[in-house]
């Protein structure tokens, strides 16, 4: 598939807009069934049944389906499978039903996007259904309602779910909804900030989900809640003086956590923001920091040559994603085009894609605990790591690492047995009996704006206290190793693709400066990439190690 290049005149207005989503979503057209209740995009796995997998295919379109319809958008093909989707897939007796749910299935994830399609766009795929075809889809939404979702942004589903339901005048659940909302309010923390559960991390959930929901409830529910609104829109603009900050002037986001492969998903905030007429910043600022975004993502290798997005990030990469990715995951981003829904008259269209507000240098996001730094075109997050595992795939690469770039990513690790296949870049890695082990659990630590302290241990009978120090340049690391073995020690910078990009000087412990070629496919951003490091001795007893790392 010849590839297109996009520019900022694909997004400048809203005709433009609208052919960049469908852009997108046409090549999907020849992968629906033939009751188009599913679709089938890919062969890799998920850790949930193949059919679900598709089912949650054929929902994620609707996040930029949804307001591209709101927004007076047409398109023939879509308007045809959507409610013949939700006809075939919700009806017992045809051979394409989604099937009775059981608890923490992964089609109430799915069942988001439906709600979602029917709070925005009735017109298109809720008034075309027959009173049987409604009845059959309200009987098997309420599932959700017989079941437990996990504790978490899953709670968000529960609500929106039934929050269609009302709104579509059905039967629904206002205990459900009540105690999903009564759960947001037990993560959420201060600033706007919210955990993904009572031990989850503030990472790209609060965007994708934790905010952007409630602007949604509260678009909806505002007549009857005032107050519970007001505090939902309050919360996003507070968030907003925080979130600007991960965002470099180029449009890129800052690679953390879990779940990147929906990729640009991490602009819907901005988007869902504008739908729901909450003025978190200046309109002008909004359209740059959307439309940067969105260029930046479209202009890398995203899509197959069917013009399939793939799994992984700024290329395919399976080796990245979580086992609950599956082929039509990553089309939750286009929950980014939620801005399609404005009206044909509101300033966004005839607004000028503003720069990136004058922002601090160095910012200390102290209810995202996590120091931020800005320079040469992209953002660093310094962060202290994460105090337990959550279970999911490569979750100490994505939280546990020293520092997090929008320009370099991070890498993920093959294998422990080579160094290379390790790849562990921002981190400092032991080597022991010929097996790596990279930075674990952080075991306390504190975080000022002078910088970051954090204890912790990568395998018995060594233990390490960090600081992290951030300078004009980059930051410099100060490791108190206390170890009962002698080893070696590897500490790294950011993986990069060209010389001096990041560079890595031993200050203090007789390390050796060197560059490791990791494993191909390991980074999210440079499928080829090579790590600047300090090697180090270490002995028996307590000494102390200096690196400093230079970026910016």
């Amino acid at each position: 598939m010849k590839s297109y290049r996009y520019t900022e005149a694909d997004f400048a207005t809203k005709k433009a807009a609208q052919e960049t989503l469908l852009r997108i979503l046409n090549p999907l057209k020849p992968f629906y069934s033939d009751g188009c209740a599913h679709l089938e995009i890919g062969a890799t796995s998920a850790h949930y049944d193949t059919e679900t997998a598709q089912m949650e295919a054929f929902t994620r379109p609707l996040w930029g389906l949804a307001p591209f319809w709101m927004g007076e958008g047409s398109d023939s093909d879509f308007e045809r499978i959507y409610p013949k989707g939700f006809a075939t897939g919700s009806d017992p007796k045809n051979p394409e039903y989604w099937r009775k749910c059981h608890d923490f299935d992964q089609k109430f994830v799915g069942m988001a996007g439906l709600a979602y399609a029917m709070l925005l766009a009735p017109e298109k795929v809720w008034e075309p259904l027959s009173e049987e075809e409604k009845e059959n889809l309200t009987n098997w939404l309420w599932e959700i309602n017989e079941h437990e979702c996990c504790a978490c942004n899953w709670q968000w589903f529960a609500v929106l779910t039934n929050l269609a339901l009302k709104v579509c005048g059905r039967e629904y659940s206002k205990e459900r909804i009540e105690s999903g909302l009564q759960m947001m309010e037990d993560y959420y923390d201060a600033g706007g900030w919210y955990r993904d559960g009572n031990n989850g991390d503030k990472d790209y959930y609060n965007p994708y989900v934790m905010l952007s929901f409630g602007l949604i409830y509260a678009m909806f529910m505002k007549d009857e809640e005032p107050e519970r609104c007001k505090t939902f829109r309050q919360r996003a603009i507070d968030f907003a003086q925080d979130y600007q900050y991960w965002f470099a002037d180029d449009g890129a986001s800052i690679a953390y956590g879990r779940s990147l492969t929906y990729r640009f998903a991490q602009c819907s905030f901005w988007s869902i923001s504008l739908l729901s007429g909450t003025e978190v910043l200046p309109v002008p600022v909004l359209k740059g920091i959307i439309t940067r975004h969105l260029e930046w993502w479209l202009n890398q290798p995203i899509f197959d040559n069917a013009g399939i997005l793939t799994i992984g990030y700024s290329y395919p990469n399976l080796q990245m994603s979580e086992s609950y990715n599956a082929p039509g995951s990553p089309y939750w981003a286009m929950m980014a085009f939620a801005f399609l829904g404005l009206s044909d008259d509101h300033p966004y269209w005839t607004a000028e894609a503003a720069p990136m507000p004058e922002l601090d240098s160095f910012k200390y996001l102290r209810n995202a605990d996590m120091l931020v730094q800005r320079g040469k075109g992209q953002v660093v997050a310094l962060v202290p790591g994460r105090k337990f595992s959550d279970g999911h795939s490569h979750s100490l690469e994505k939280y546990g690492k020293f520092a997090y770039s929008s320009k370099f990513g991070f890498s993920v690790s093959r294998s422990s047995l080579t160094l290379y296949e390790c790849a562990p870049d921002s981190t400092l890695t032991f080597e022991i009996d010929w097996h790596f082990y990279p930075k674990s659990i952080t075991e306390e630590y504190t975080i000022s704006e002078e910088g970051i302290t954090c204890k912790w241990s990568p395998a018995r009978g060594i233990s390490v206290e960090t600081v992290i120090r951030p300078t004009e340049k980059g930051h410099i690391r100060t490791h108190k190793i206390t170890s009962e073995i002698s080893c070696k020690a590897y500490d790294t910078g950011f993986a990069i693709t060209s010389f001096g990009d990041c560079t890595a000087t031993s200050l203090k412990g007789n390390g050796k400066d060197q560059m490791l070629w990791s494993d191909p496919n390991t980074n999210l951003i440079a499928a080829k990439a090579f790590i600047p490091m300090s090697v180090y001795e270490i002995h028996e007893g307590t000494q102390i190690i200096e690196t400093e790392f230079c970026y910016l």
